[in-house]
């Protein structure tokens, strides 16, 4: 029996960021998954610059990275594993600015981010979560950006495993240390 998952995409209630969902073929040896074809992406009008750096991170269940903003757009994806996502729109001129989305992340579910939108995650399930993220440029130490602490209230992310703030193995101290949304909006 093969199944077969068309692509789509949904918009969210960031200007810019969309998640989409990949073609995957399921069959009995397993899944295929398209991780990106540019002609399904420009069809759905989300033309992407050439990607200059993918990482991939490896990261503990119940363990949170982010909020991050840095000047370049990204593409994420999950290659294995379960996470909780979430992104808070930090861009000075959005008309969405200050809003968050949140979602549940599987493999063949991506995430379009644009400049200046905060990305983080939480790896969720019995094993680690791979994430993948393609780049438009190439990351610097001290390149420009924004982050805001994922653990603000005000953010209202439903982080579905609760955080030990000691635990520098489920949060780092540069995330923690980061500013509220809050001390950022009032940045301008």
């Amino acid at each position: 029996m093969v199944e077969i998952i068309e692509f789509e995409t949904q918009q969210t209630t960031i200007e810019g960021l969309a998640l989409i969902r990949m073609k995957q073929v399921i069959e009995d040896r397993g899944t295929v998954r398209e991780f990106y074809r540019a002609s399904a992406f420009e069809a759905a009008g989300i033309p992407l610059p050439a990607f200059q750096q993918v990482n991939v991170t490896q990261t503990n269940p119940g363990a949170i990275r982010g909020m991050h903003g840095e000047s370049m757009v990204k593409l994420i994806a999950i290659a294995h594993g379960t996470a909780w996502g979430a992104w808070v729109d930090a861009r000075p001129e959005s008309p969405t600015r200050g809003a968050v989305f949140q979602t549940a992340l599987e493999p063949g579910v991506q995430i379009i981010v644009p400049e200046g939108v905060c990305n983080g995650f939480q790896s969720t399930g019995e094993t680690p979560t791979q994430y993948v993220y393609c780049f438009t440029q190439e990351w610097v130490p001290g390149m420009t950006g924004v982050a805001i602490t994922p653990l603000d209230p005000a953010l209202g992310i439903d982080w579905p495993v609760p955080v030990d703030t000691e635990d520098r193995a489920r949060i780092s101290e540069k995330d923690l240390a980061a500013p509220t949304l809050a001390e950022v909006l009032a940045r301008g």
